[in-house]
């Protein structure tokens, strides 16, 4: 089978110069919104930096305890911290409790930490699963906004709770 345009080699060369100009907006569309989200997006978007060297003017810190399937896990310490970075987010110790910080306020949420500290909550049953705030059950599960001075405790149930558990717990290793 011919295809259209490919009959006649004026219309071929016409045919592939077409689709090379479009090959090329293509990629530079797609490279152009790469770097806005890089460098606007994210820019100012504490999840995604480090709060050394920056003037910190928010600061708020939490205790959170996480169960699986009824039992309590570890919340390590120095999560969010690395040799050459400090997360807006992170933990000094593992007694459970969970700084947040940077230039302005911002709505950091559970769903965040868990983020941040590797926690895989994909196999957990979101149904069944229950965050609590100062012992009163949330509406909003992991959107639940961190308040500085309250006590989170989440309940995630995994959907093979009958067998082992197919979680990750949160680990002190940041390679987000």
């Amino acid at each position: 089978m011919i295809w259209p345009g490919m009959g006649d080699p004026s219309k071929r060369r016409k045919t592939f110069r077409y689709l090379a100009i479009t090959a090329a907006i293509g990629i530079g569309i797609a490279l152009t919104n790469t770097l806005v989200i890089q460098k606007i997006v994210k820019a100012d978007d504490p999840l995604y930096q480090c709060i050394n060297g920056r003037d910190i003017t928010y600061q708020i810190s939490a205790t959170m305890e996480i169960y699986v399937d009824g039992v309590k896990q570890n919340i390590p310490a120095n999560i969010g911290i690395t040799p050459n970075c400090q997360r807006s987010m992170y933990t000094l110790s593992d007694d459970g409790v969970i700084h947040a910080a940077w230039t302005k306020p911002y709505a950091f949420t559970v769903g965040h930490f868990l983020w941040i500290s590797g926690f895989d909550y994909r196999d957990t049953d979101d149904k069944t699963s229950k965050i609590y705030v100062n012992g009163l059950e949330s509406p909003d599960f992991i959107n639940t906004v961190l308040q500085d001075g309250a006590t989170y405790k989440a309940e995630f149930v995994t959907k093979n709770s009958e067998g082992a558990p197919t979680f990750t717990p949160p680990t002190s290793q940041n390679n987000h």
